[in-house]
């Protein structure tokens, strides 16, 4: 559908939402309005269908008509993706991170919106060149001493081209697309009023913070426009990685650096995904997918500082020069515009989970998992640490090429097994984690497609023993004290075993007992199968009579008979 389609001729609800959408937009920030309304038609349209399919077609008598979900949602990420690469800008963005949600959405949806790539035919080099020239009030040529005209890459927020310095050396310039705020803006505003939609979906609702969502996602994405944000992320990273010989972050040059426009010392080797390249270096890629996750662990773990868009454009293997020291290569970070900083409250968490990983304690797992407020009150912790351990049990020590296979041969007898555990799980996602999930999900795509033998439990279970070994030199005090807890409850036994004795001698102990989740949930749906088969045996019963009646009165045995076809419609339907 054209934005012509979308603006000429809307429904009178269309109508209603864009007359408000305009006045809340008066005085802020500028907008595309068509675009805007573009954008909000499909989620519009989107939502609708959702509502129609997954809420009125589940009543009785209309859910005969239901059609399978899976298809449903997939048409619509299709519908999705050919909108995001018509606009390009944020929407590029928005599918690229939900195609990384496997824990809410269907397969099937993920991998359609896995193919988004961030790339857009380049601007013009003369917008450019005017933009540059605003951004430092004076003319190209006193800046640098000569600009490729031809980008060496574009993306729909920006896009980079070589240069020289006046002194000579080699940089890359990182150039805001002219008018991209507003493209931004609107795509943002877009996104919040469909996120504000999706509180009506209880099963979201519960289960995320969407305002949390809209923060976060709406900040980290105009923290993108401020190139000079990005100049200070990868100074910060550098100097976390200071130490390390196997990581190299271009340097900043800051008196030809803006707010939208970058310039960065040229560090362009290798791409990270080019095999046969690094093969003819002599560099082993199974290696470099190892420094790579071992990296991405002490980001995680240790710094709480993540690089979280690792896709190939943005790393770059150096191999060593001929007769120098040092490690055989070096891998090369690049683009900092999207980074994550898992917060303190997330911390001890996300380090007792690896410990956990990395020692096959699926307690102490499902236990980190709680502590993070992943869990929330009423979860069945006992059944959760079975299916962990099930997975432990299936999938511990397999390679990523046969961890993928696996799953997916595995994928219907998993969620059989899984899926209405988590789906009845009461959970609540960590937003502050998701920019770090994303990063997550693209390393590991990139360390299988460089070595499908590459085995991420190998490389977590000596990270995991060094972390307990640190949580244990470092957490004396919080052991002595929980030490001394236990000498307390051990003091105070003998007088609350004389209190339960005395309670039992009077007469006076009762005993509470509490059904566990699922236990309760079976019990439940027992009586409400009892309840059925009651109902059904009357609704018989009722057309049974009603045919005898209706040889002698047939108006009585036609309302007889009636009931009970009403009392069977409830039966199958009504609960």
């Amino acid at each position: 559908m054209s934005s012509e389609e979308v603006t000429s001729d809307p429904p009178s609800y269309f109508q209603r939402l864009r007359g408000a959408a305009t006045e809340e937009l008066a005085g802020s920030a500028p907008i595309d309005r068509r675009r805007y309304l573009r954008v909000l038609w499909f989620f519009f349209r989107a939502f609708a269908r959702i509502l129609w399919s997954d809420f009125f077609l589940r009543l009785p008598v209309l859910r005969w008509f239901r059609t399978a979900p899976i298809p449903r949602w997939t048409a619509i990420a299709i519908r999705y993706r050919a909108l995001a690469v018509d606009l390009g800008g944020v929407l590029i963005k928005l599918g690229q991170y939900l195609s990384t949600r496997v824990d809410i959405l269907p397969f099937d949806v993920t991998r359609e919106l896995a193919g988004l790539q961030d790339e857009v035919p380049p601007t013009d080099f003369d917008s450019i060149r005017q933009q540059i020239e605003e951004d430092f009030g004076r003319p190209l040529d006193a800046i640098f001493a000569a600009i490729d005209e031809d980008p060496l890459g574009a993306a729909s927020l920006a896009q980079v081209h070589s240069a020289r310095l006046l002194d000579g050396r080699p940089v890359v310039v990182k150039v805001l697309r002219p008018g991209i705020e507003v493209l931004v803006e609107t795509d943002l505003r877009a996104i919040g009023q469909a996120i504000r939609w999706l509180r009506w979906w209880r099963f979201v609702r519960r289960r995320i913070d969407l305002d949390w969502v809209d923060e976060e996602f709406s900040t980290t994405t105009r923290k993108e426009l401020d190139l000079r944000l990005e100049g200070r992320n990868a100074e910060r990273f550098a100097e976390l990685f200071s130490g390390d010989p196997e990581i190299v972050v271009p340097e900043v040059f800051w008196d030809v650096t803006a707010r939208r426009t970058l310039t960065e010392e040229n560090v362009a080797f290798i791409k990270v995904d080019d095999v046969e390249t690094l093969a003819e270096n002599g560099i082993e890629p199974g290696a470099v997918a190892r420094v790579l996750y071992r990296v991405y662990m002490r980001q995680i773990f240790v710094h709480h500082y993540v690089h979280a868009d690792p896709h190939p454009g943005n790393l770059f293997v150096k191999p060593k020069p001929p007769g120098s020291d040092g490690p055989p290569f070096q891998v090369i970070f690049i683009d900092f515009g999207m980074m994550a900083e898992i917060p303190p409250r997330l911390r001890a968490a996300l380090r007792q989970f690896l410990i956990g990983m990395g020692s096959r304690d699926a307690a102490l797992v499902v236990q980190s998992m709680r502590d993070a407020g992943y869990l929330l009150p009423g979860a069945d912790l006992l059944q959760l640490e079975e299916a962990v351990e099930a997975i432990f049990d299936r999938f511990w020590g397999v390679d990523m090429s046969r961890l993928n296979n696996l799953v997916m041969s595995e994928a219907a007898n998993l969620w059989r097994e899984f899926g209405r555990l988590l789906l009845e799980t009461p959970i609540q996602l960590q937003v502050d984690l998701m920019f770090t999930g994303r990063g997550i999900e693209l390393l590991s795509g990139l360390a299988t497609g460089l070595d499908n033998e590459f085995n991420p439990w190998a490389e977590v279970v000596p990270f995991a023993e060094t972390l307990a070994s640190e949580a244990a030199e470092t957490d004396w005090k919080a052991q002595a004290l929980f030490l001394l807890e236990q000498v307390r409850l051990f003091a105070g036994l003998p007088g609350d075993v004389s209190r339960v004795a005395s309670m039992a001698k009077r007469g006076r102990l009762t005993l509470r007992t509490a059904l566990a989740p699922d236990t309760r949930k079976q019990l439940q749906r027992i009586e409400r199968s009892i309840d059925r088969l009651g109902t059904t045996l009357l609704a018989a019963a009722l057309l049974v009579t009603g045919a005898v009646l209706h040889a002698n009165d047939p108006t009585l045995g036609q309302i007889v008979a009636g009931v009970g076809v009403l009392l069977g419609v409830y039966a199958r339907f009504g609960r």
